[in-house]
């Protein structure tokens, strides 16, 4: 079952784009996105909108990570090609999925974003679109008052 508001942020470790072990830290204020696939349309379009959000998303306070069961080399490739200045997370064997409870089917991760902070799920946001979601999250986390622009 998908995490859901309320519920303890799962512990994972995974290995970003650039092979390097990352723990992500959620009681600070975080966003981790689930994506299909690198490199095809709709994820190309939602990972460069987080990206050009990204300076606003560090300026409030936010960390974000993309996670997808590619492996670091697709990753390093996708990111590289686009220019993309946050941590893909690999998850080759579904391990963080499993963890935040999204599925999983034909090695494709359905679209799912979590907002984190205090070492809870804030927000779950399912059946994501990916135009224009990064500026959504981002406009939420500021209506809720879970974070505020420096």
């Amino acid at each position: 079952m998908t995490l859901k508001a309320g519920d303890s942020a799962p512990d994972v470790t995974a290995e970003n784009q650039h092979g390097e072990t990352v723990s992500p830290d959620f009681e600070s204020p975080t966003v981790v996105y689930f994506y299909p696939r690198d490199d095809t349309p709709g994820c190309t379009v939602e990972a460069k909108q987080f990206d050009t959000e990204l300076e606003t998303y560090h300026d409030a306070g936010v960390t974000v990570y993309g996670v997808s069961t590619d492996d670091v080399e697709s990753h390093e490739a996708f990111a590289e090609k686009f220019g993309l200045d946050f941590d893909l997370l690999a998850d080759t064997d579904g391990a963080i999925a499993d963890a935040f409870g999204v599925t999983v089917e034909d090695d494709f991760t359905e679209r799912t974003t979590f907002v984190l902070a205090d070492g809870e799920v804030q927000a779950v946001y399912g059946g994501v679109d990916p135009d224009g979601h990064a500026r959504d999250v981002l406009s939420d986390m500021l209506d809720d008052d879970l974070v505020a622009l420096n």
